[in-house]
């Protein structure tokens, strides 16, 4: 897996943990929700996105290269 799909998946949790946080434990659960998904609008227009810097120091490849057909 790449950076975008490590991003994407964190950002799906945390999405799922937090909502379902707000449900059942405290509405203001729902701010963290909401804290991620402004995270992913404003990093649709500037790039900048601190779990993708953390993971590209670590070593999590930025692109998909050499993986067979259709570069899965």
């Amino acid at each position: 897996m790449v950076i975008t799909d490590w991003v994407h998946v964190f950002a799906g949790a945390f999405i799922l943990i937090s909502l379902a946080l707000g449900t059942w434990v405290h509405p203001y659960w729902f701010f963290f929700t909401a804290f991620v998904g402004a995270n992913l609008f404003q990093y649709g227009f500037s790039k900048f996105c601190p779990l993708a810097m953390i993971l590209k120091k670590i070593g999590v490849p930025e692109t998909r290269e050499g993986k067979g057909c259709c570069n899965k």
